[in-house]
């Protein structure tokens, strides 16, 4: 007989705080007014609009997964965020351009009361933005300065719980280095103001020492750093990242994964991208640039398991562009051309024309992200979370082992560890 995991009530307050008050998080919260005050379904989430199945198929028992496991109501939720802007999440959501007016005027009070606070930003991390609303000081005062302000909003907004989901640009590469290896070397780096520690990382460290979960939208080194995961578990805090699947990405995680299933071959899968909103100027800059080609680029070899499958996916050509596009805003378009194998070496073709609305598909994985990792901190689960890997490009994972990048395994891992969390037998598809 399997045995429920003890999993803490969802009562009262949860504050969700977004470093990044921009398209993503802006476009978020909004969703989340439309959809409290009736206007509007949460399409996309699956935590709002999935089910799960429980049991075998003839049992008949398959309950939306916000009714299977004590996450939080959509009524409870609290948002704050920064930004580097002074303009609250109302002026955010009108500069972006995602949303309809009319769509941003039925939820204009709840957007104009959340200010941001002053961010932990270095211009050298983020080179092609720059703005007002920025603390001074150290790295070590930053970091003090953002548990405070965790501190205060907790306080504030009487919050029973928080999360924290990074909704920020993406900062230039960087590989983990000796500040990052240990929680004593990233304390003693905090001390002495070392370069090598990101802004990210501050937001990070305040919210694991607050013991607020920490979710990783962006491709950044920051809480998979080791000496973050080390205090992660230190601390019991749950982990989840890093960079959301929306777009291209999604798309290749969906398509890889048939043909690999069809032992059809791969010679080429050439992918460019225009986008011309924050997130396109920001990767405009070849080291933001450099963080997300490596986050792109890491899908196609873990699904596709070239060492296992040499004749079929032993010699790739992999290629991936992005473009910054002003008039384009945030609706970015993809272009895909995957050269593939089939009977006997006869090549074939596949053409993909994605126009997809960045923000729109990553919005819901923002309210997902939040209701999960608060769940896991409520089980008590602590460190990286791989079954979150359901919802980003370059997931975290353990160590000595490869991520997992196919969507379907994901999505599997994914409700079989709610399953688990209720006391339910995972399902295997065998004696149906």
């Amino acid at each position: 007989m399997r045995v429920q995991r003890r999993v803490g009530p969802a009562q009262g307050r949860l504050g969700v705080l977004m470093p990044g008050l921009g398209a993503v998080a802006t476009t978020a919260i909004a969703g989340v007014e439309a959809v409290r005050r009736g206007l509007a379904r949460p399409v996309g989430s699956v935590t709002q609009m999935a089910t799960i199945r429980l049991g075998k198929r003839r049992d008949g028992r398959a309950p939306l997964i916000r009714d299977f496991v004590p996450l939080a109501h959509l009524e409870d939720l609290v948002f704050g965020g920064w930004d580097i802007y002074e303009g609250g999440a109302w002026e955010a959501a009108v500069r972006s351009r995602v949303l309809e007016p009319a769509h941003l005027d039925a939820v204009r009070p709840a957007l104009e009361r959340i200010r941001p606070m002053t961010a932990a930003f270095d211009q050298r991390w983020v080179r092609r933005l720059s703005g007002p609303n920025v603390k001074k000081g150290t790295r070590r005062e930053l970091a003090e300065a953002l548990v405070d302000d965790i501190r205060t909003f907790r306080e504030r907004e009487r919050c029973d719980r928080l999360v924290m989901v990074w909704c920020g640009s993406t900062e230039t590469y960087v590989e983990p280095g000796p500040a990052h290896a240990t929680l004593r070397a990233f304390e003693e780096a905090l001390d002495r103001d070392d370069e090598t520690i990101a802004p990210s990382m501050l937001y990070a460290y305040a919210a694991i020492r607050s013991r607020v979960p920490f979710v990783n939208g962006a491709p950044n080194l920051t809480a998979d750093a080791p000496a973050l995961v080390e205090m992660a578990r230190e601390f019991a805090v749950p982990l989840a990242g890093k960079d959301f699947k929306t777009g291209q990405t999604l798309m290749k995680t969906i398509l890889a994964p048939g043909l690999k299933a069809r032992m059809l071959g791969l010679r080429g899968w050439f992918s460019t991208n225009i986008l011309g909103n924050r997130d396109g100027e920001v990767l405009d800059d070849p080291g933001s640039f450099k963080t997300k080609e490596v986050s792109k680029l890491s899908v196609l070899d873990t699904i596709l398991q070239p060492e296992t499958y040499p004749e079929l996916y032993g010699d790739i050509s992999h290629k991936v562009s992005i473009h910054y596009y002003p008039p384009r805003g945030d609706n970015k378009e993809g272009w895909d051309n995957v050269d593939i194998v089939g009977w006997l070496g006869y090549p074939m073709q596949i053409k993909v024309n994605f126009l997809c609305r960045d923000s729109i598909l990553a919005a819901p994985l923002v309210l997902d992200l939040a209701l999960l990792s608060d769940l896991a901190a409520r089980a008590e689960m602590r460190g990286p979370q791989e079954w979150l890997s359901f919802y980003f490009k370059s997931p975290v994972h353990a160590d000595g082992v490869a991520p997992e990048h196919d969507l379907f395994i994901q999505q599997t891992k994914l409700k079989n560890t709610l399953r688990w969390l209720r006391g339910e037998e995972p399902v295997t598809h065998l004696d149906e």
